[in-house]
């Protein structure tokens, strides 16, 4: 097993930079089919593919334009165009998106981490400081000690 790079969860779970080391190891097919399904998307969703397919659109072109059909124009722009350059774009975007999301997460993980430490009563420096103080006042105020 690959060691993960950004540890474990508290429920044991790996926590992997990269998708292909989540691939499940139980079954060669499943691992080889999973394999595949990301290369596939990683190669699709890149902005080269968006160019080679934007490519492949644009020959095409003149023979649409030569039909003098605007419902043939209009078509080859839903059907052709945007469907294969769209298709990477959306991909991309959506892998920035997730890179973001990520980087979110752990930073909301870590601040978590960080409260929940300080709101320990064992944690010296956190709320086991407030604590021992306030045990330290004299019970006259309001009237009431927390001894």
């Amino acid at each position: 097993m690959i060691e993960p790079q950004y540890g474990w969860t508290r429920n044991g779970q790996p926590v992997h930079a990269k998708v292909v080391n989540h691939l499940p190891s139980s079954h060669r097919a499943a691992q080889f089919n999973s394999w595949l399904a990301v290369k596939i998307t990683s190669m699709v969703g890149s902005m080269w593919c968006a160019y080679v397919f934007c490519g492949i659109a644009l020959t095409s072109l003149p023979s649409t334009l030569a039909l003098h059909s605007i419902i043939a124009d209009v078509q080859w722009i839903a059907q052709t165009f945007l469907q294969l350059v769209l298709l990477s774009v959306i991909i991309v975007g959506q892998n920035i998106q997730s890179a973001a999301s990520d980087a979110r997460a752990a930073k909301t993980f870590e601040d978590t981490e960080v409260i929940v430490d300080r709101l320990d009563e064992r944690t010296q420096g956190g709320i086991r400081t407030v604590l021992d103080a306030i045990d330290a006042l004299p019970g006259k105020i309001g009237g009431t000690g927390t001894s």
